[in-house]
């Protein structure tokens, strides 16, 4: 491994990071400018957005109610965790990449799966060209 690809690999954990914690906030400009200007979020079975204002539109739409929020307060308490992040491929115009998450409301575990990448540099450091998140599995199916 050499220097580039661990400068790579550490701007990708930095995006990975920027588009939880902008989740995480509400603050879906921030999450989408993760993306390229034409970059695809694809939930298979909910959606597929193509480019920034297209992401924002379709997560503003799919927006929990209010098992996000605790004790009436108006933010909402959600966490985004990510676990075992794999670099499939590295190099100097693409990374594929894929990782684990959890997402946690208020009070419990929401749901869970697997985010699948394709990221390239741009001026703007290295951004999601493509991402295809697979929800595994959520509290309703566990409750049912």
């Amino acid at each position: 491994m050499n220097i580039d690809e661990l400068v790579a690999r550490e701007s990708v954990r930095d995006v990975y990071a920027r588009y939880n914690r902008s989740g995480d906030k509400g603050r879906l400009d921030e999450l989408a400018a993760c993306f390229t200007p034409l970059g695809v979020l694809d939930v298979p079975g909910h959606f597929v957005a193509r480019g920034r204002e297209e992401i924002v539109r379709h997560l503003q739409a799919s927006a929990g109610p209010s098992r996000w929020t605790r004790g009436g307060a108006e933010r909402p308490v959600v966490r985004h965790f990510l676990a075992s992040l794999r670099f499939d491929e590295v190099g100097p115009g693409l990374v594929r990449s894929s990782a684990y998450f959890l997402v946690c409301a208020a009070d419990a575990v929401d749901h869970w799966g697997t985010y699948r990448d394709v990221l390239v540099p741009t001026e703007n450091g290295w951004l999601f060209e493509s991402r295809s998140v697979s929800v595994d599995g959520t509290a309703e199916l566990v409750e049912a």
